[in-house]
């Protein structure tokens, strides 16, 4: 996978982070992004970072939002699931609450709020640099993933081990659906992702009480 610079590009994908605060959804994305690892503090409400990268042969602008896993967060977060081409599912194999917590919270946000039925799924088993504190064996991540319709990879955002590999199979997912790409299209007239703004209150994202 190639970094490529400039304005022109044949695609335009928006990309999603959800998880638990602190399974180091921030430090992958800072990983992938600019190369580095660091101990970031929790995100605060919704970050997001554009990577221009090739792949598939294709020229790709990737706007990845990084949605901070506290509570307090989620009714500001469920807006930005709209248009997602791809949602990328993070959990600390270290920690069981925070793969538990992908059936129980996080699955159930993306079929509340995606708004792509073909949108590609991807889990993301972070921190695998830390095995003799692994608590989630690799198998439930995979038997999660296949319950689930979700690609599966195990990284470390520390070492970035498959940091780029996990990003490059999601888009090449991505390419492979048409209706995906038709949407990400630069030819095809889109609202500006980069100008959206959190639901009102709460009654503008649920659908009942």
């Amino acid at each position: 996978m190639e970094s490529s610079g400039g304005s022109e590009f044949d695609y335009l994908f928006k990309l999603l982070m959800i998880g638990d605060s602190g399974v180091g959804k921030s430090s992958l994305l800072l990983s992938f992004t600019s190369d580095t690892f660091e101990d970031l503090s929790p995100t605060i409400g919704v970050d997001f970072k554009v990577k221009h990268v090739t792949i598939g042969g294709k020229k790709l602008k990737l706007a990845i939002w990084d949605t901070a896993g506290q509570e307090r967060f989620r009714t500001l977060t469920s807006s930005y699931y709209r248009g997602a081409q791809g949602i990328i599912m993070v959990y600390d194999v270290t920690r069981r609450e925070t793969f538990t917590n992908l059936s129980d919270i996080w699955a159930k946000e993306i079929d509340l709020y995606s708004t792509n039925q073909d949108c590609i799924k991807m889990l993301v088993g972070n921190k695998v640099d830390k095995e003799s504190e692994r608590v989630v064996t690799k198998k439930e991540g995979i038997d999660f993933a296949r319950e689930y319709g979700c690609l599966f990879i195990e990284c470390s955002a520390k070492t970035r081990v498959n940091v780029e590999h996990c990003f490059e199979e999601l888009v090449l997912k991505i390419l492979d659906t048409p209706s995906l790409t038709a949407e990400g299209s630069t030819t095809v007239k889109k609202s500006n992702i980069f100008n959206q703004k959190p639901p009102v209150s709460d009654a503008s994202t649920s659908g009942c009480c």
